[in-house]
């Protein structure tokens, strides 16, 4: 289960829609709160923290797609992960 996190004070940059798209998708939880904490890069562009890592975009469509490769990239170090710790 991946964790994609959204502040509220953000949705004026349309990541109210990303967040809708995202809800759809198997394996995602979202959250959201009020804030957190990155209000320097809340008020300049659309971002979200996926498992913790901060994604910003400078669009809300653009978002959802480094959201998107995230996920893959943190899967894919994942399954690096798992991989490695069955060869020991």
């Amino acid at each position: 289960m991946h964790i994609v996190e959204f502040c509220v004070s953000n949705m004026h940059h349309g990541t109210d829609r990303v967040l809708r798209r995202l809800e759809e998708l198997p394996d995602i939880e979202i959250v959201e709160y009020g804030c957190l904490g990155n209000c320097g890069e809340c008020y300049l562009s659309p971002y979200a923290l996926v498992n913790g890592t901060p994604v910003f975009a400078e669009t809300a469509d653009e978002l959802y797609d480094r959201i998107i490769e995230e996920l893959r990239a943190q899967e894919d170090e994942r399954s690096a992960l798992d991989k490695l710790l069955d060869d020991l």
